[in-house]
């Protein structure tokens, strides 16, 4: 199976727009084991699109094209393939009252140019978008057996259609000729070439059958990405995961495309215990990603971003005395700051993180990236130092990790 992405939009090209759908899409057709041949991003201009179009049906079984569906006037991608088909553009009025409703339900008055968004080429089937106004196409052309599929490119529109109805019509038109399993073990606290070093000799018979072993790095993290095709491909994954979990033990906080935070929100939740926070260097991050997990209002009290020092003794209580003698950015001003938060929000755990960022502020004793962890509970309140040498969002990005990291270290070992 030949397949491949055509993303369109100039703020591509412009570099104004991170282009995440080629990730996120080749992601999630690798997962089922079809992997993108080819990809490009091109301007929103006619000559371009029906071009890029045009030379991937000549190579491709499927062909997926991004963003271009929406009412304004450089989303121009339904339109312009329709032309290039040969199609006719024929009014949806299932789409148009799904279009009127979006807009009811906002109390919002529908602007008369989102009637554009109700066309739809001849033949085509519609994939519906609850989470927006443009639906996404699918096409047979050719001699039938090609497909054409059109996205909208919003990233909270199409990753739920791609899921709910792209991975459906792909199972239905281009079942896998033969069994293919994916598994994606996530680990916290041990580098790329590390985590590679200590699985490779143990994997290595497996690979010989067929397994296929992958890494995939991040601020804090590294996947590791199983996969076997054939017969036995579920027993030959299943093995290495069992390798692979018993090297790593604990340093695994979740599987697939699970997020740390969702696992200590499961976890809170399944033993009933309530977290707080108290956020100085992360200004908020911590609790940003607490509240991207649905459920979290069970566990999650509330938290308070206190990035002064007044804000530390007024909202938790820090002691101006420790303050002065150790430093916002310490092992003591740490503790006080988690216990203060536990005891303001009555919760049964409070997580407090306090650094330096950067570029300035360091010193001898206390470099840039110098960050304090403490986790307040029943026991002993438990303070963590780090030292993450990464540019400002990056440290952020990793304090955060490594400070819910030590509240699933706790939950999973009460």
């Amino acid at each position: 199976m030949n397949i491949e992405l055509i993303n369109t939009g100039s703020e591509l090209l412009l570099g104004r727009v991170l282009n995440t759908h080629q990730q996120w899409i080749c992601r999630r057709l690798a997962d089922r084991g079809s992997v993108v041949a080819r990809q490009v991003a091109v301007p929103d201009t006619a000559h371009d699109i029906q071009q890029a179009v045009r030379e991937a049906l000549t190579r491709a079984d499927l062909v997926i094209v991004t963003g271009g569906l929406g009412p304004t006037s450089d989303d121009v991608t339904r339109d312009l393939i329709a032309q290039m088909l040969g199609k006719k553009l024929v009014r949806d009025e299932a789409v148009f009252t799904h279009i009127k409703n979006y807009f009811a339900a906002r109390q919002r008055p529908m602007p008369a140019n989102n009637d554009v968004q109700a066309l739809v080429p001849e033949g085509a089937t519609v994939l519906p978008n609850p989470n927006g106004t443009a639906p996404g196409l699918a096409m047979k052309v050719g001699a039938g057996a090609q497909w054409l599929i059109m996205l909208p490119g919003p990233p909270r529109e199409l990753r739920p259609m791609f899921d709910a109805a792209v991975l459906p019509l792909l199972q239905r038109e281009f079942p896998l000729a033969v069994p293919f399993v994916c598994r994606t073990l996530r680990t916290g606290g041990v580098g790329e070439s590390a985590v590679q070093e200590k699985i490779k000799s143990p994997l290595q018979a497996l690979v010989s059958d067929g397994l296929e072993v992958g890494y995939c790095a991040r601020v804090g993290q590294v996947d590791v990405r199983l996969t076997a095709t054939g017969a036995v491909a579920a027993q030959t994954v299943s093995q290495a995961e069992a390798i692979v979990q018993e090297i790593f033990g604990g340093n695994i906080y979740g599987f697939d495309d699970e997020e740390i935070e969702t696992v200590v929100v499961r976890l809170l939740t399944e033993r009933k215990k309530t977290l707080a926070l108290a956020e100085s260097c992360t200004g908020g991050g911590i609790a940003h990603r607490i509240t991207n997990v649905p459920g979290a209002s069970a566990v999650f009290l509330g938290g308070v971003v206190s990035y002064s020092n007044l804000a530390k003794e007024d909202f938790l209580g820090v002691s101006a005395e420790t303050l002065q003698r150790h430093g916002a950015v310490s092992e003591a001003v740490a503790k006080e700051m988690a216990e203060g938060a536990r005891k303001k929000f009555g919760a049964d755990f409070a997580l407090a993180v306090t650094g330096i960022a950067g570029p300035g502020g360091g010193t001898a004793d206390k470099p840039v990236g110098t960050v304090f962890i403490a986790l307040a509970g029943a026991f002993a309140t438990v303070v963590e130092r780090r030292l993450n040498v990464y540019e400002r969002a990056a440290f952020k990005e990793l304090t955060a990790q490594q400070a819910l990291e030590s509240v699933r270290r706790q939950l999973v070992s009460a």
